[in-house]
């Protein structure tokens, strides 16, 4: 079952290899990435942005999210990156400059 998430905060990954990168989430995935943290599968999260503005490029890609991807449940085993295709890496970059992040 695809879940149905309202999108409202900006994060920024950092994983394990030391790479990090920004998401679009709400405070349920930023809780299941802190656990991920201290489970040791990221190596950190940290909320950058709250409340952002429901703008249509945070629907579209709420929309993405819903449609592709699953909230894991707190017993998950292994982290996982949601996958954007190239228009949704455009969306996400839209996003960032609309709050002064990127």
């Amino acid at each position: 079952m695809k879940s149905h998430e309202t999108l409202t905060l900006i994060e920024e990954i950092t994983l394990n290899d030391g790479t990090s990168y920004f998401e679009i989430s709400n405070m349920v995935q930023n809780g299941r990435a802190e656990l991920a943290a201290i489970r040791g599968m990221i190596k950190s999260v940290r909320i950058l942005q709250l409340n952002i503005p429901h703008s249509s490029s945070v629907i579209a890609y709420e929309n993405y999210i819903n449609e592709n991807f699953e909230m894991p449940p707190e017993n998950f085993d292994h982290f996982e990156r949601w996958q954007r295709t190239p228009a949704m890496e455009k969306v996400v970059e839209q996003i960032l400059q609309e709050n002064h992040i990127a």
